[in-house]
């Protein structure tokens, strides 16, 4: 059994990795808020993984970043591609994923201390019994070729838990544009 990585070696230098499972989850916070800039989520990422000891390190950034990103991909090229519609979202799904990990482990996620790639693998493992996995079945599911009775039931079953689409930076803005406009009318 491999074990799981502690430290990441930049120019010569290991840096201890915060490897705690929600600092993962954070980072992914980040890394998807439209509402950060990109060099801004950055020094985050970097400083909620590596504390002070990456941002330290600033010089060696592209291959401290190169080597986040496979920490956080746990090892593994980024599998999925910008055109598949996600069925899962880690932040929309908390709920399900603590009930599938006390169902099928017995673990109480609020209470465990858990490295980040143990919780991928765990994640990855959940029963097809999990609620988490029959949620995601639902949204995966093809509406294709369903008519009729069958058709509305799997059209509100997909309805029910669906994700909701993230906001892009140009949305936001035009969101604020209007609320002020809306505020100047009253």
């Amino acid at each position: 059994m491999n074990k799981y990585p502690e430290y990441i070696e930049v120019a010569g230098k290991k840096l201890k990795i915060n490897t705690d499972f929600r600092i993962a989850l954070k980072c992914d916070d980040i890394y998807r808020d439209t509402t950060i800039g990109s060099f801004e989520k950055t020094l985050a990422i970097i400083y909620l993984l590596l504390g002070n000891d990456g941002l330290d390190n600033s010089e060696h950034s592209e291959e401290m970043l190169k080597l986040i990103v496979k920490y956080l991909q746990c090892g593994k090229d980024n599998e999925s591609t910008d055109n598949e519609e996600p069925s899962m979202n880690f932040k929309q799904d908390e709920g399900y994923i603590k009930a599938s990990f006390m169902s099928d482990y017995g673990i109480n996620l609020d209470k465990v201390e858990m490295h980040w790639w143990c919780f991928y693998d765990l994640l990855k493992g959940l029963t097809e019994n999990s609620i988490l996995n029959r949620v995601r079945m639902i949204r995966e599911e093809p509406l294709s070729g369903k008519k009729g009775k069958e058709r509305e039931r799997w059209e509100k079953a997909k309805k029910q838990v669906e994700l909701k689409r993230e906001k892009t930076e140009r949305e936001l803005e035009l969101d604020k544009y209007w609320e002020e406009q809306l505020k100047m009318r009253r």
